[in-house]
Formats: structure tokens, C-alpha cells, sequence
């Protein structure tokens, strides 16, 4: 069984958010599903089969953590879309089956490819008790992001404060259901970027993720009514770093960025 692991949201090797990809005939057990992720042990492994002809869906994907399994990924479907195109497994623009309904992947002439995921809805909610103290910086605004995200949206001074946060991962998780999402404005937009984000997700198992596609269905909803454009592009400000382009489009948000596949190898388990 061939498995890659493959960094998407970047076009060079050893940055953006890195993914196992396995390609299967159809899925295993979860156990086994859960094993895998877990010795893979990044942030999201991503598994996938063929689907019969002519339905909705053209590939059959879930996406594990090291710790379980979870509704959305967009780094690992990129990571995906990747493999099917640079494999020869498909050819054009691809159907996903998910726990979030049918995503779709299509290749462009550059090389990217560009996710069409639902929009995250946002609702206003008061700061949580301890969740300033626990971050280290003081909220300007706090978002719930939604029954698939379930990530508070944290919205905080400037750049600077984003990049510096430093926050007790497992305090954190007390006060979301999968983790939180801070952002703030771009300090020098000429630089090509219009936000940053940091996303922290103790409650999956993943302290800090590096790229996250799907904190940018809020992302691009927020910073869009703020800077009064649809086209944006995202800086995750993690160590790794990656970029995100979102276009808002109503209820659908779609997300563009590339990916390099750096490791493949048989797996033997």
C-alpha cells in the first residue's frame, strides 16, 4: 500500500501543513484507520477510494487526526486533490464525499488547485472566562464559528500579537470544542498577504496545526466584510508558514493553494 505525505499550501518542500494521502480500493476498519493516523502522526492523514460511476462523488474521503477522526480538512483534501492529479488517478476536476457533504477540487493551469468548501457561519458570542489569560492577548472580537468548524474565531490587535502567542494548549481546549482561530490584520499588505491567522486545536490532538484550509471558511467570511473584498489571501503565521487565497461566494468559500509531495513509501502494516 503506497502512502505519501505530501505539504500543501506551499510550493516548496518542508513548509505549509504536511498530510499522509493513501489511496485504497475501499476503506478498512476504523481501528486501522485510526492506527495509521496515529503512526503517520501528523496532523491529518487523509484516506480515499474510487466511487462507482456516475454519482455525486467521484472519490470516497476521510481525514484522521493522530487522535480521531474529524468533518473538514482542507490541507489533507488538497493534499489529496494533489496525489489523484500527480499520480494519474484522475484527471481534472474532482468530487469528494465527505462528512461535510461533497467538496471539489480542480486543478489550474499554474499548477494550484482550488477547494470549493461551505462557508463557515459566524455568530458573535461574549469572550469566555479565562480565554484572554489563557492566550495571552486580549480579544478585540470573539466569533463561534459553527457546528462543522467548532472553533472560536479570535480576532486580536495586530500581526505582531498574532505571531507572538504562546498559549497552554491543553488549557485552551477548555474553552472550544475543537480550538481557536486568532487573527488579525495584515501589518504591511504590499507584502501580499491581507491577514494572518495561528489556529490551535488541542481537543483533536493537534496543539498547533501549521496551515489550516478550513479555518479560512471563516477566515475569508470576516476579513472579506472587513476589507470589503471577496478576493483575499491568508498568512498562516505558524512555524512552518503557508499562504491561503479565498474567494467568498455566499455560502460556499473557495480556497486555492498548492502542494509539493516530499516522502512516498510502502506501507507494509
Amino acid at each position: 500500500m503506497r502512502i505519501r505525505i505530501v505539504d500543501a499550501f506551499t510550493d516548496r518542500p518542508f513548509t505549509g501543513n504536511p498530510a499522509g494521502v493513501l489511496l485504497l480500493d475501499a476503506f478498512p476498519d476504523d481501528d486501522r484507520l485510526q492506527q495509521v493516523a496515529l503512526e503517520v502522526n501528523h496532523a491529518e492523514t487523509a484516506f480515499a477510494h474510487p466511487l462507482p460511476e456516475g454519482g455525486e462523488a467521484d472519490w470516497a474521503l476521510r481525514w484522521f487526526t493522530p487522535a480521531t477522526e474529524v468533518d473538514v480538512c482542507g490541507h489533507a483534501t488538497l493534499a489529496t486533490a494533489h496525489v489523484l492529479h500527480s499520480t494519474g488517478a484522475h484527471r481534472g476536476p474532482v468530487r469528494f464525499a465527505t462528512r461535510s457533504g461533497v467538496l471539489s477540487a480542480t486543478p489550474g493551469e499554474d499548477g494550484s488547485i482550488t477547494l470549493d468548501f461551505p462557508t463557515a457561519p459566524l455568530t458573535p458570542v461574549e469572550l469566555p472566562d479565562g480565554v484572554a489569560e489563557v492566550l495571552g492577548a486580549e480579544p478585540l472580537a470573539v466569533f463561534d464559528t459553527g457546528p462543522s468548524l467548532r472553533d472560536l474565531l479570535v480576532e486580536v490587535a495586530d500581526e505582531k500579537t498574532v505571531r507572538a502567542l504562546n498559549p497552554d494548549p491543553k488549557a485552551l481546549g477548555a474553552h472550544s470544542k475543537r480550538g481557536v482561530i486568532a487573527t488579525a490584520r495584515a501589518e504591511d499588505p504590499t507584502r501580499g498577504y491581507d491577514f494572518v491567522s495561528r489556529c490551535f486545536f488541542p481537543n483533536v490532538g493537534i496543539d498547533e496545526d501549521p496551515v489550516t484550509g478550513s479555518a479560512h471558511t471563516a477566515l475569508a467570511p470576516f476579513w472579506s466584510g472587513r476589507l470589503a473584498r471577496a478576493e483575499l489571501t491568508g498568512l498562516q503565521a505558524s512555524a512552518r508558514t503557508g499562504r491561503v487565497r479565498t474567494e467568498l461566494r455566499g455560502d460556499r468559500t473557495l480556497l486555492n493553494g498548492s502542494a509539493v509531495t516530499v516522502i512516498e513509501g510502502e506501507l507494509f502494516a
